[in-house]
């Protein structure tokens, strides 16, 4: 039978937006190229830079060289899983900041202000970790916070407010500035991701087809979208979709999907012998990211991670995970976080930090000197742009992405002072007894010039793209989709991710990405919204005059 609504992949966004549009007792196909989560690779928290980079769970793209990075390329990972990313990410959990969501709605994203979303960050969660106004305990997305066992985590938050910042209760609650506890999408031990917390629910009411295939293209009958063509294990078909089809297929994937259909900037599509079918210069551009880099320090006491470093202690976690989903395998140990402002007259935090007691490479391929720990800093709001762009028009083709990262003169300015910020903080007394010298960047790395060397040899991305499928009002000539995330110049589409982004959200996405399917489900439902939540965001009162206000 013919579904009302086909969606196409089944990840953040994906899986929400499958899940409410079900509820509601609509028949709905979801598209997902990429293959089952089952395994402790993915389940485990504590191995989480394993699926991330490994090609049965990724999509494995990399950027281009990037110019301002030395021509490195950086890599890009994307779920090519159900759960999409949020099944390979570090399982933290940001809402961003209500500033955020008022940029979007004064950029013309009329409706998606911090009060009309706060009702749907409510809607998709059970708070475990915070009790307030602003959270959840109903949803289906379970949030909790780490044990903080390791005395690290809270020297960390002690050496914050001892360097003058706030400690704040919940950064995603009333006050985001501040230092104190991190939440994880974590639970019973196990990674809650979309796939757990809304797929496997919606495919229990019946009305859920999972489908496996690649998505091709958008096919369209009189100027109206009504299937997708996939290929699959039967060659290649089309799916159709009675009422609409939604494009959740991420900020890399979504751009390059809407272009092979014909709907993106008209030269570049002509380039490649694509009939233009709407003319919307703003597909694929737009592409924003988060920077960052770790400073790593060794410990001089043996209280870090390290000790587990080898093939026993790894197999001994793992063996304690499997056998009762506790312990150090139920972490993602990112238990400690910050969020602050690098001047005075920045209204709200623009840098953020992870902790983590450990030294060690993003892709846990290497520990660095044995004893150590570090946090992972950068800012929130770089003013680079970049696109997404089509290498080929044969649909297998990996699409070309230039982040254009540290293009703009003041992320520099940014990024100094996100090392001389931190390098404070690791100066308070809270560390005093756990910290020796400093491995990265090193104490020989003070000027400015030293420090941007540092910068450009080993910042790395945070894995946040966003932006190409930028939401606005219809008569701007550089959205793409409108308020209620329908595609501009063509009928039956939307677009559903983190892609319709129109500013990066301060922190991690995947919040915010589930959010929008959230909130999608509704757009397309016509039902009407969840009433506003006029609950304001806590602000430090004299940021004008001072960085800093404990």
């Amino acid at each position: 039978m013919t579904p009302d609504y086909v969606i196409i992949g089944a990840g953040s966004a994906g899986c929400a937006l499958a899940y409410r549009l079900v509820m509601a007792g609509k028949r709905v196909d979801l598209i997902e190229y990429g293959g089952t989560d089952a395994g402790p690779f993915i389940q485990m928290p504590a191995a989480l830079s394993y699926p991330m980079n490994m090609r049965r769970y990724d999509w494995g793209f990399s950027s281009e060289p990037e110019p301002h990075l030395g021509g490195r390329q950086l890599v890009t990972p994307r779920g090519k899983v159900v759960g999409g990313s949020s099944s390979i990410n570090g399982m933290v959990f940001v809402r961003g900041h209500a500033k955020d969501f008022d940029f979007w709605a004064e950029s013309g994203a009329d409706g998606w202000a911090y009060a009309d979303v706060l009702p749907y960050f409510k809607r998709m969660e059970t708070s475990h970790g915070a009790v307030s106004d602003y959270r959840g305990t109903e949803g289906p997305l379970h949030v909790t916070r780490g044990s903080r066992k390791n005395p690290l985590f809270n020297a960390f938050i002690r050496a914050g407010r001892e360097a003058g910042y706030p400690f704040t209760e919940d950064y995603n609650g009333a006050r985001q500035e501040g230092f104190g506890a991190m939440e994880a999408t974590i639970w019973e031990g196990r990674r809650w991701s979309a796939a757990n917390a809304y797929l496997r629910p919606a495919q229990e009411t019946g009305r859920l087809r999972l489908r496996r295939g690649f998505a091709r293209r958008i096919v369209f009958e009189n100027g109206r979208a009504v299937g997708v063509e996939v290929r699959n294990s039967r060659g290649i078909n089309v799916f159709r979709a009675g009422v609409e089809v939604i494009i959740s297929t991420s900020s890399i994937n979504t751009p390059k999907l809407l272009m092979l259909s014909g709907i993106g900037p008209a030269a570049h599509l002509r380039d490649h012998g694509i009939e233009v079918r709407a003319d919307r210069p703003g597909v694929g551009g737009n592409l924003q990211d988060h920077l960052e880099v770790y400073m790593q320090y060794t410990a001089i006491k043996p209280i870090t991670l390290y000790k587990h470093w080898n093939l026993w202690g790894k197999g001994s976690i793992g063996a304690q995970w499997l056998a009762t989903g506790t312990g150090l395998g139920a972490s993602n140990q990112f238990e400690s976080c910050g969020f602050i402002r690098s001047a005075a007259g920045v209204e709200y935090p623009d840098i953020q930090y992870h902790f983590l007691p450990l030294a060690v490479r993003y892709d846990g391929k290497a520990a660095a000197e044995g004893h150590g720990f570090q946090v992972h800093v950068g800012p929130m709001r770089s003013k680079s742009r970049g696109t997404v762009r089509l290498k080929s028009a044969e649909p297998e083709a990996a699409p070309e992405i230039r982040f254009n990262y540290m293009s703009h003169p003041d992320d520099w300015a940014e990024f100094r002072a996100c090392v001389r910020l931190t390098r404070e903080i690791f100066e308070q007394p809270a560390f005093a007894e756990y910290k020796g010298h400093e491995i990265q960047p090193g104490e020989g790395v003070a000027s400015d010039s030293q420090i941007d060397d540092f910068i450009r040899e080993h910042a790395e991305s945070a894995f946040h793209p966003c932006g190409t499928a930028r939401m606005g009002r219809a008569d701007d000539p550089l959205a793409v989709v409108d308020p209620e995330l329908r595609v501009i110049g063509v009928e039956g589409l939307r677009v559903a991710d983190s892609s319709v982004f129109p500013r990066v959200t301060n922190g991690n996405l995947n919040a915010p990405s589930i959010m929008t399917g959230e909130k999608a489900a509704d757009h397309i439902l016509g039902q009407g919204m969840l009433a506003p939540l006029n609950l304001g965001p806590e602000m430090a009162t004299d940021w004008e005059k001072l960085q800093r206000s404990s």
